[in-house]
């Protein structure tokens, strides 16, 4: 191999079993990577296509209907953002499709799980550009399942992770500009949400997770000069105070090392001059997007059940 391949081709970030990067930009992914099909689940009944909504900037979706309902009025419609620190994962890897099957069963509602573009590639805010487009894309309606099935005065954003940090953020452009074609946004549900900041707080001091997430976040966004951008840091954004939902539902673990985060951003969001409700419920014992991992266990099917809930309350 010529000396110029091997400069090229120089690790130049790492976290191991997740994701490598080479000096020349190819990336190498560890986690995430299979594609599952849409189908007809065979446990839930649920049926789930998959749809193109930009071309130019490969902006994709999964939609889920529910099992066939004899009531033919329509039904809440949740736009879902994955997670993966905004570098793996897709809406199409089995994790999510089976997540996704299983909330759009046990809610009975219409979902749209979004893959946007992902860093090192597109850092963001393609990520948050993407999703807003999704959105949009959404609400208008275009497509027959979306006009067929769902209720657009009913439209809640959710999230766990780099989603949860994607939700939030959606949230906030709802109330900056407003949703189209007389939709409305009724609820954002904000799971382990992969937030971070300047300065260490709590356990973070001593956690040895804290440096491979913050090397995450120089992944992601390699122009930032601070933690505390508001890309990064929810607290420190100016515009905390304008989400445009009256709801936020914010999902905490224990054991996570974000753990302490999460409840400072949920202390600003309540200190803000938002006018909304916001609820934070913490689930003892358990450590980051535990509900993925090990979806039938009983705190799995507990936080799945308080998302059914916090939905279900608008109807």
């Amino acid at each position: 191999m010529a000396d110029q391949d091997i400069r090229n081709n120089e690790i130049v970030h790492e976290i191991k079993g997740m994701i490598r990067i080479y000096k020349d930009g190819s990336v190498e992914r560890f986690m995430g990577c299979e594609f599952v099909p849409p189908s007809i689940d065979p446990q839930t009944g649920v049926q789930s296509k998959d749809v193109v909504i930009s071309p130019e900037n490969s902006i994709s979706a999964r939609l889920y209907i529910p099992k066939s309902q004899p009531d033919p009025s329509k039904l809440p419609l949740l736009i879902y953002f994955h997670g993966g620190a905004f570098c793996i994962e897709t809406a199409f890897s089995p994790m999510y499709h089976n997540y996704l099957n299983s909330l759009v069963s046990a809610a009975n509602i219409v979902a749209i799980s979004v893959d946007y573009r992902r860093a090192p590639e597109n850092p963001l805010p393609a990520a948050f550009e993407d999703s807003w487009e999704s959105v949009k894309w959404a609400v208008s309606a275009e497509d027959e399942w979306v006009k067929n099935f769902a209720d657009l005065k009913r439209v809640f954003f959710a999230g766990d992770s780099a989603g949860g940090n994607i939700a939030y953020r959606m949230g906030i452009q709802v109330g900056l500009e407003g949703l189209s074609f007389g939709a409305k946004l009724m609820g954002v549900i904000i799971v382990q949400p992969y937030f971070g900041g300047e300065e260490v707080i709590g356990s973070e001091a001593t956690n040895p997770n804290m440096e491979n997430l913050e090397k995450l976040w120089r992944i992601a966004c390699p122009t930032v000069t601070s933690l505390d951008d508001p890309m990064i840091n929810p607290s420190m954004d100016p515009n905390i105070g304008k989400m445009g939902c009256e709801r936020v539902l914010v999902c905490a673990a224990e054991k996570e090392c974000l753990n302490e985060r999460v409840w400072c951003f949920y202390e600003a969001l309540k200190r803000s001059n938002w006018k909304g409700k916001a609820e934070i419920v913490e689930t003892a014992g358990e450590d980051h997007i535990f509900h993925l991992y090990n979806p039938t266990g009983h705190n799995a099917l507990a936080l799945m059940k308080l998302l059914v809930s916090f939905i279900n309350e608008s109807i």
